[in-house]
This record gives structure tokens, sequence and C-alpha cells, in this order.
């Protein structure tokens, strides 16, 4: 067994825990800070929309030897700018991007570029997207992505409780945050490609979050017959339990992400890989992140500040300050401290441990059959 497999095995015992959920503040920092950096860019640079929302023309050149350069400086030159975008399709072909804005017709430019790049008409493939029918697009877009909020929000809500809606929806607002400020930071075209992108991360975290959540659930029923684990020390319990099967989901699905954007896109030149990679780059990592960090974290919080959990947490410290002051009285007393299997043993609440779900095995007492007949003569 690998050192990570064994790790996770002990994960899921309850033998090593990390205190996510006890450092919720510093998780809160780290969140505020990047989503503040995102939020900044995205309201000072804004996203470089593609023409499938602003509206435009695009031209695919197929041309064997003309490089980027040589395109950008050809459509610079008939549209008296620098705004139009060009990209390496990956297939030998060029993709010129006009914006709607430019005061210049399609016609003169395929004329223009069939002149200046010295290739026939039919080289040249011209595609026209208006304005209005843009402006729709977006507009659907957002309905889209409102609409599958709406609908999750909903659902977490009816199978699990209300703070785990709320916590899996603030995870989700926060990983649609980063993406977006990265996208408007770094200055990469949005297209549809990349709504998609969007909605597949958003998918992505909530499948990470429900996991962590449905052992959280299972962790935590029942709980407030006991006086030995605060909610927040089972919810950890839960976490840690789904940590490694997190971090290997997430990685497996990095590791192909990460070949589209870092070799499609960036050494083969494949621009148009740009689009939908990154979003998934950025989204599945802020999402893996989110669960852990985010999610539970906060799902903590407020189940903390019901009531119940109120008065849970104040007899586990009753209970704890007794513990300590009789262990104290002991060991004044010269009186040999409690023995590791029954402190083991007392940390076991109506079946549930740090990190173990299920009902638990009564050790068999060796002395049941003491003293009883054996069957022999």
């Amino acid at each position: 067994m690998s050192r990570f497999s064994n790790l996770g095995h002990r994960l899921y015992r309850g033998d090593v825990s990390f205190d996510f959920v006890g450092r919720r503040k510093l998780w809160y920092s780290i969140s505020g800070a990047i989503v503040l950096v995102a939020v900044v860019g995205l309201a000072t640079v804004g996203l470089h929309l593609g023409i499938e929302f602003k509206g435009g023309s695009v031209y695919t050149v197929t041309k064997p030897g003309l490089s980027v350069s040589q395109a950008q400086d050809e459509i610079d030159k008939i549209t008296g700018d620098s705004t139009a975008q060009v990209q390496a399709t990956g297939d030998g072909k060029i993709r010129i991007q006009v914006s709607s804005t430019e005061k210049v017709s399609s016609d003169t430019v395929v004329k223009s570029l069939t002149t200046d790049l010295g290739v026939p008409a039919s080289a040249i493939d011209a595609q026209v997207v208006g304005p209005s029918w843009g402006h729709q697009i977006s507009q659907k877009a957002l309905l889209g992505l409102i609409i599958f909020m709406v609908l999750v929000t909903a659902y977490l809500a009816i199978a699990f409780e209300w703070q785990m809606a709320l916590s899996a929806l603030v995870a989700l607002i926060h990983d649609l945050l980063i993406t977006i400020g990265v996208y408007a930071v770094v200055g990469f075209e949005v297209t549809p490609g990349t709504v998609i992108g969007f909605l597949t991360i958003l998918g992505y975290s909530l499948y990470d979050t429900v996991v962590v959540f449905d052992t959280v659930k299972e962790n935590t029923k029942g709980l407030e017959k006991q006086n030995r684990l605060t909610y927040s020390e089972a919810a950890n319990a839960g976490l840690n339990q789904t940590l490694v099967r997190s971090l290997n989901t997430t990685v497996v699905a990095l590791l192909p992400v990460a070949a589209l954007l870092f070799i499609g896109g960036g050494l083969l030149g494949a621009g148009t890989l740009n689009d939908i990679s990154l979003a998934l780059f950025i989204g599945l990592s802020a999402g893996a992140y989110s669960s852990i960090c985010v999610a539970t974290p906060l799902l903590a919080f407020l189940k903390e500040q019901s009531p119940q959990m109120k008065a849970l947490s104040k007899r586990v410290a009753q209970r704890r300050a007794a513990d300590a002051k009789a262990a104290a009285a002991k060991a004044e007393a010269g009186e040999p401290a409690d023995e590791p299997v029954a402190a083991a043993e007392d940390a076991v609440v109506d079946g549930v441990a740090a990190g173990m779900v299920g009902q638990r095995n009564q050790p068999v007492s060796r002395a049941r059959g003491k003293g009883r007949p054996s069957g022999k003569r």
C-alpha cells in the first residue's frame, strides 16, 4: 500500500485529522483576497467578449505558411486600428475576428484580404454575427446560469438542509467569481465554449460538495444525544474522510485539462482550445478548494448558530472541563491515568467516531465462557 493510500485509510479511520473547520478564518481570508482581486480585475479590465456575444465578423483564411503576425498586420491596415483578434486554429488556418463596431463591410474585408494576402476568395470563409443576435445569446446564457443556481439550491435544500444549500451556493458563486476574474485579468476571449466550461465547473464543484455533505450528514446523525463531539468536530471528521477522494478526483480531471491548456493552447498554438480549457482548469482547482475550505467550514458555522448546537457545544465544554478536573485530581493523588483503550472508547459517540461511520462491533468479553462446562467428559 502506497503512503498516499495509507494516509487516506488513516484519515478515514480518524487516526490522522486536519482541522479544516477550525481554521475557517484562514480559509475565509484567502478566499476573500482572491475574490477581491478577481472582482477588481473584472471591474477595471472587464471581460473580452467574443463576437458571438457582441456581434462582428469572423474570417477563416486558408494559406500555407501564413503567420499570425502577418495576418494581424494586414487586418490592422484594413480596419485602421489594432482591435481585430487573430488566432491560429491549429489546422494550418488563421482565424480573424473583427468587432461589429468597425465600419468596414464584410465584402470590403474579403476583397482586401484576397489582394493583400494573395489568396483566392474561396480560401476565405466569412461569417457575420449581428449585435442583436449576440445580445440575445448573452441574455440566454445568463438566464441559464440563474436557472442552474436556483435548481441546485432547491435540490440541496430538499435533499439535505437549508444550511447545506446556502453553503453550496456560496461555494459555487466563489468558484464562478474566481474563474470570471481570471478571464478578465488574463484577457482571454469569452466564447460559448467558455460558458459551457463555466457550467461544467459548477457541476463538478457541486459534485465534490455533495459528496462531502453526504458524509457530514451521516456523521452528525443523532449528534445531539451525546456530549463528546461538537458539530464542527463531527463535520471536520467527515471532511477528512472524503479528503483523499476529492483530491484524487480533482487531479485526475485536471491532467487532461492541463494538457489542453498548456500543450494544445500553449506549445502547439491552438488558441481556440484556451476558451474552454482555461475555464475548466481554474474552475476545477477553485471547486476542489471551495468544497474543502469554504463550503464545509461555512456549513459548520451556520449549524453552530442554532440553539440545539449551541447547547451541545456548552455540554461538550462542560464535560471536557469535568474530565480535565478529574484528571488533574488523579494526578495530584498519584493515581494512574486512564488506559489508552478506555480513552479511545470514550471518543466513540453513538457509533460515530472521528472518521468512522456505522455500527460499532462490540468487543467479545474474554471472561464470558469462564466457569462454564466445556462439554468434554
